[in-house]
């Protein structure tokens, strides 16, 4: 049984326009910050002997990668932090108070001295600009959903909400393709000395323009003084909504835990694993992620006609299917491992539309910027910070280099299993609380 649709309203000019802008700035402002946050991954084959010298890349790799996983324990902090900046003071507020942090936070991993120069000062320097990455990107996703759910009507929740994540899949093809232009205009050796920072210090004319976007765009939450006195948006939510916290937070696993396997790990497995180019790498990383992005759109519109349960549950299927079976032909060159890794990579595409369309549904207004933001990075800490550490670990302990298609497998499984508890709810209601 499918989702109940509110019969479309009139929808004037200027509310069209609200929505579109307020679609174009969740979108860039998104595909900015996930740009920021990505290219840790994309340049962790570079920066692993850097920060963690020692001889042997794959312990080198595991440290790095456990600095990744790092940036995730704070994102709930930083959830709860934006969360009530956004449920107390507004969405625009919180939106470009992440966008700064983040600007800042990847200006500076691009001016970190390495462990040639500070020693073990470096690599702890290290962590803590990726803890301040992370407590700004907690507050990113969940605030750029909730923003763009209040700006659309009902009918096309999913057409809209399917902006979010284009541009948090947009920003790791962006990081991609960045990280292989600049891998092809260097030389390895120049790459090690300078090159790997250029990416990051791009981050800082980026954030000027999406701040500008986001200036443009008007408040969709007006919070009554009075309720600045009452309990802490936090605390309303673990009190009154509490199933509605645990759907989220497995949703999220769930799209997380499939999703970063593509978005992170895959490159590592392509290069130092099956030894491919590392700038060819990237270019198939930047054209399976860029495709998906791309999709995004047809998947929010398919989701406003067949259900998110439907489309979630599509998604999650795609996963369970097909992760092992085209993980076992990418060592039969790189043509056939990038078809592969699209046909991985197209399954997200339904996973995320459902999930940042969906999430916004569960909460109330007064609370749901934390609502949101909370659900979604406990279920990231769960499953997507540490899914690249988890593949590179269930590999160096099985042998098996095809075991993080078992990690995919079980967080798909999660995600079946959580979407049967909210179909009902789906079907009684697909409107946003106003």
């Amino acid at each position: 049984m499918s989702e109940t649709r509110s019969a479309p309203a009139a929808w004037t000019k200027a509310e069209h326009d609200r929505t579109r802008r307020s679609a174009f700035a969740g979108c860039v402002g998104t595909l900015i910050e996930y740009y920021d946050f990505s290219l840790y991954g994309y340049m962790a084959v570079v920066i692993a002997p850097l920060f963690f010298p020692g001889g042997n890349l794959a312990v080198s790799l595991l440290s790095t990668l456990a600095v990744f996983g790092t940036a995730y324990v704070i994102r709930p902090l930083g959830g709860i932090v934006f969360g009530y900046i956004g449920d107390r003071y507004g969405r625009k507020k919180a939106l470009l108070s992440t966008l700064v942090c983040m600007g800042i936070g990847s200006t500076l991993m691009g001016l970190l001295p390495t462990y040639a120069t500070l020693g073990v000062v470096a690599p702890a320097l290290l962590v803590l600009v990726r803890l301040f990455q992370g407590f700004s990107a907690g507050g990113e996703v969940g605030g750029s959903a909730t923003f763009i759910a209040e700006s659309t009507p009902p009918h096309l929740k999913a057409t809209y909400g399917a902006f979010t994540p284009l541009g948090s899949t947009g920003g790791f093809a962006l990081a991609a393709a960045v990280a292989g232009a600049v891998t092809a205009l260097t030389t390895p050796e120049q790459m090690s000395a300078w090159g790997w920072r250029v990416p990051f210090l791009l981050a800082f004319p980026l954030t000027l323009l999406c701040l500008w976007a986001r200036t443009r765009v008007k408040e969709t939450h007006v919070v009554n003084p009075k309720a600045r006195k009452e309990m802490s948006p936090v605390g309303q939510v673990f009190r009154r909504q509490p199933r509605a916290l645990l759907q989220a937070t497995a949703i999220s696993a769930a799209t997380n835990g499939t999703a970063y396997i593509g978005l992170t790990y895959m490159s590592i497995h392509l290069i130092h694993r099956l030894g491919y180019p590392a700038g060819s790498v990237y270019w198939v990383a930047t054209m399976a992620i860029g495709v998906s992005a791309l999709l995004m759109p047809l998947g929010g519109y398919i989701g406003d006609r067949i259900g998110l349960h439907r489309l979630m549950v599509l998604g999650l299927m795609g996963y369970v299917l097909l992760t092992y079976p085209m993980m076992s032909l990418m060592g039969n060159g790189l043509a056939i491992a990038g078809v592969a890794y699209l046909v991985i990579m197209l399954n997200t595409v339904a996973t995320q539309v459902s999930c940042y369309t969906l999430l916004p549904m569960l909460f109330e207004q007064e609370h749901r910027y934390t609502g949101v933001a909370t659900g979604f990075n406990l279920g990231v800490i769960l499953a997507g910070g540490t899914a690249p550490f988890v593949a590179m670990w269930m590999v160096e302990k099985t042998g098996n280099i095809l075991a993080p298609a078992y990690f995919v497998i079980v967080s798909a499984a999660i995600g079946l299993v959580a979407i049967a508890t909210v179909s009902r709810r789906l079907r009684a209601s697909y409107r946003l609380a106003a």
